[in-house]
């Protein structure tokens, strides 16, 4: 049964993507048979209706949705702002976004969405978009999760990353809810945050334009940034041996991949460890940094 990633930067990392893309639809002796391309997500930068991270993408939407079509991949639009007003609704460039990709080839394109305000607006004007329930909802109570996997609007949901080793209930699902669950794999934040809703509602006001203002990470470890070596210790951390032999056992089959305001090098590493394998990893990464376009660090 094949499991499908759903990668970060689509946007924010379309030179590496332009270049990766084709290795891994020309050469799929390169990667592990069992796994596949879900979709690629992001927002680029100053976009309104963005969340979960502040974007700095700046490839142009339209190479974006071109590459996209052309390797068949479902582009997802990360627009998980979570203080969202109907004066809102009317941005010109999040409409133009939504025009863009609402219709962009085979792969049906998909919005990632915290505001049901947006959710109930975008299902009438562009219904050509399936719909992803936010982490960014930070739904802690598993009662709450499963009332999101009940929602027919929602073809994927991402519980938070807390959720995902809490086999007892997440093996109590039913195959089609099990069908809708997107794990996010690599979460490199506190385990025990209290603090995760407010960090995301200070992206929400930053692409707003309310606060220039940082939110202060009470983790232990912020100093540090994002490595993904201390990912891996994380409780919640889904390794590719977790995938293979429990989740995709039991059912599971989707898998997000966060990354969105790191650099390049980063996502590589990413991409090498999950869906290359292990006698590629080099010769993809040559390929990959021998590539002149790209400003990897």
């Amino acid at each position: 049964m094949s499991v499908f990633y759903h990668l970060p930067g689509l946007f924010e990392f379309y030179d590496l993507y332009k270049a990766f893309l084709p290795l891994f639809h020309e050469h799929r002796e390169y990667f592990y048979e069992w796994c596949e391309i879900g979709s690629i997500y992001g927002a680029p930068s100053d976009c309104l209706w963005g969340g979960g991270r502040v974007g700095f993408g700046d490839a142009e939407p339209e190479a974006v949705a071109a590459l996209t079509k052309e390797y068949g991949i479902s582009a997802r639009l990360t627009f998980s702002n979570s203080l969202l007003k109907e004066e809102h609704l009317a941005d010109k460039k999040c409409n133009a976004l939504c025009a863009l990709f609402e219709k962009n080839g085979s792969a049906p394109s998909g919005v990632i969405v915290h505001s049901d305000l947006l959710l109930d607006y975008i299902k009438v004007k562009y219904p050509g978009f399936y719909f992803v329930s936010s982490t960014t909802k930070v739904l802690t109570d598993f009662a709450q999760f499963e009332g999101e996997l009940k929602r027919d609007e929602f073809s994927y949901v991402v519980p938070d990353f807390r959720f995902n080793k809490q086999f007892a209930k997440l093996n109590a699902l039913s195959a089609a809810q099990k069908q809708k669950v997107e794990f996010l794999c690599n979460e490199c934040c506190w385990f025990g945050c209290p603090d995760r809703k407010n960090c995301y509602e200070n992206v929400s006001q930053k692409n707003l334009g309310e606060t220039q203002e940082d939110h202060v990470c009470a983790s232990p470890n912020a100093d540090r940034g994002y490595r993904f070596s201390d990912a891996m210790k994380n409780p919640g951390f889904i390794g590719i041996n977790d995938i293979q032999n429990v989740y995709a056992q039991q059912g599971f089959r989707h898998f997000k991949i966060e990354g969105r305001s790191l650099g390049s090098a980063v996502i590589l590493e990413f991409l090498l460890y999950y869906m290359t394998k292990p006698e590629f990893q080099l010769k993809v990464r040559e390929e990959i940094y021998l590539d002149s376009s790209l400003d990897l660090f």
